[in-house]
């Protein structure tokens, strides 16, 4: 704009320029052109009077270079002339000053060289007696002047065009200095020039607008910025270059990413089902797959973008389903298990019953074979009480209410119970502590120690120990089950918790347990919201501490 604001002043001056120069010449050669006009009119007065007096031989007396003096007869015939021989002249009838000055009493005209470089100045007075009196002048041309006055002009006009560009610059800039000193963010205070006022209002009304609108985008990012970072999917946007454009940091959690840079979605991860799901997608094809990693189950959702039937991007959901997937494996696992478990027994039963179908069976025989069948039964019943336990605890935890237990006067009760099937192996069985209250439901409770017992007496040495410990802290109470049984290796430590897993399967067999027992544990431990923490030595026993909370009379 300045740049613009200095060209359009100095050429503003330059034409100025070149048009005072012209007007001045032209004024001032009208303005001599008169003045000799004058002067040949003064003079031709002068002449007639003479002419008058003396004859027309005064005319041949006269030897003027500036002026040409000739008489012309009515007729036209030149009678005398100072500069040529009158009998080598035209008739001069046809000249405009002549036939003015006939028909006028006078008359002027100008007539140019051949060249233009010189112009003559005609003025044509009617004598008494009829004649014609004319009286000429020479007078430089317009181009003769200037070229004449060329250098004072040059320096003129480059005086003035200095000067211009001086003017120009400083013009300029205090055009454009308080332009440039305008405050956008507030137009409505800017006084700089009134005719700038209604450009500034149609600003600060657009600078309104584009603020609010600006806000409105920034509060819609902020919220869809919110949403999907607290969103547990993974979220990624591509581009149709599979270029990533955003991304959640559940999306960086999912796919175990240290830091995600610009570039290719591809890079992610580089297994095929990934990239085939996103080519899918970039092709126009919602596409679904899903992907492991780790010990990790992922759903892979991807869908195309369109605008105008074209393909610019596609959004991909990340979706955590490990959990879904063992607890789809764990069915399986649970809906195996019980069939086997239950046809063993059912086997066995239908075997010995079969036998004594025949009738051929020997007394003692028979005594034998009820036996094994009431053993077989007890077993069945024992499996399907603890299915029913764990489907209890699965399915609807919120029917029982909870009241205040205690967990001391809970064991002894448990350890009583179950001391005559210890002494069996020679096991003693201690409670050690005191009175320790927990917001709980007594019947799950009970069966939590009961199968912590249980185990421990099973899965214990002749002559082994099991102590029940109750202790408690400022906010905390710890039930703890340890015996100086088998123990369980390290590698299935974090696996008996699972329903009918058995680490030792031939030991299982001979004591008769389910393989729910701890199982029933976690579960029971997971609706009081405890935690467990086993500890365990091959060979030298094992030690289970859960944690509750403490009982408070406020809740």
């Amino acid at each position: 704009m300045n740049k613009k604001i200095f060209r359009l002043n100095f050429f503003t001056s330059l034409f100025a320029l070149l048009i005072s120069i012209i007007l001045v010449f032209g004024v001032l050669f009208d303005y001599f052109e008169a003045q000799v006009f004058s002067e040949l009119a003064s003079e031709s007065t002068y002449i007639s009077y003479a002419l008058e007096h003396e004859g027309a031989s005064y005319i041949d007396n006269l030897k003027n270079k500036n002026k040409r003096i000739t008489l012309i007869s009515p007729d036209g015939t030149v009678l005398a002339d100072t500069s040529a021989n009158p009998s080598t002249l035209d008739n001069h009838t046809n000249r405009k000053e002549i036939r003015d000055a006939m028909t006028n009493g006078n008359g002027k005209s100008v007539r140019y060289s051949n060249t233009l470089m010189q112009k003559n100045l005609y003025y044509a007075q009617k004598l008494d007696d009829g004649k014609i009196l004319r009286v000429s002048a020479t007078q430089n041309s317009v181009i003769v002047i200037l070229l004449g006055l060329l250098p004072p002009i040059m320096f003129i006009v480059i005086s003035v065009l200095i000067a211009s560009v001086f003017l120009a610059q400083k013009i300029s800039k205090s055009i454009v200095k308080p332009i440039n000193a305008l405050d956008l963010d507030d137009p409505a205070k800017n006084e700089a020039y009134e005719e700038l006022t209604p450009l500034l209002k149609k600003i600060s009304i657009q600078k309104k607008t584009i603020d609010r609108q600006l806000h409105e985008a920034n509060q819609r990012q902020e919220e869809f910025k919110l949403i999907t970072e607290n969103m547990s999917e993974g979220l990624l946007v591509i581009d149709n270059h599979a270029n990533v454009l955003s991304y959640n940091q559940s999306a960086i959690r999912l796919l175990e990413l240290d830091n995600v840079k610009s570039g290719s979605v591809l890079t992610f991860n580089r297994t095929r089902g990934f990239r085939n799901t996103i080519e899918k997608a970039l092709g126009g094809e919602r596409a679904e797959n899903e992907m492991s990693l780790d010990e990790y189950t992922y759903n892979l959702i991807a869908t195309p973008v369109y605008e105008n039937d074209k393909i610019i991007g596609a959004v991909i959901v990340i979706i955590d389903i490990t959990e879904n997937v063992k607890r789809e494996q764990l069915r399986r696992e649970f809906t195996s298990n019980v069939s086997h478990e239950l046809k063993t027994p059912l086997t066995s039963i239908l075997g010995f019953a079969e036998i004594m179908k025949s009738g051929k069976t020997p007394d003692e025989t028979v005594i034998d074979f009820s036996t094994s069948i009431y053993d077989e039964a007890q077993r069945l019943i024992m499996l399907v009480s603890d299915i029913m336990k764990i489907s209890e605890l699965d399915e609807n935890p919120m029917q029982f209410e909870k009241e205040k237990v205690d967990l001391y006067e809970l064991a002894c009760e448990v350890t009583e119970r179950l001391k005559p099937f210890g002494e069996k192996q020679g096991i003693v069985m201690n409670v050690i502590g005191d009175q320790a209250f927990v917001n709980g439901t007594r019947k799950i409770l009970y069966e939590l120690i009961y199968n912590l017992c249980d185990n421990a007496i099973k899965y214990n040495k002749e002559n082994g120990i099991v102590d029940v410990i109750i202790s408690q802290s400022e906010n905390d109470v710890n039930l703890t089950v340890r015996d100086t049984g088998i123990g369980i290796p390290l590698s299935e430590q974090n696996r008996v918790f699972e329903r009918f897993y058995r680490v030792d399967k031939s030991h299982s067999k001979i004591v008769g347990g389910t393989g729910l027992g701890l199982a029933i544990v976690k579960h029971a431990a997971l609706y009081h919201n405890a935690d467990i923490k086993l500890e365990s030595i091959e060979g030298k026993g094992t030690t289970i501490k859960i944690k509750f909370a403490k009982y408070d009379i406020d809740k």
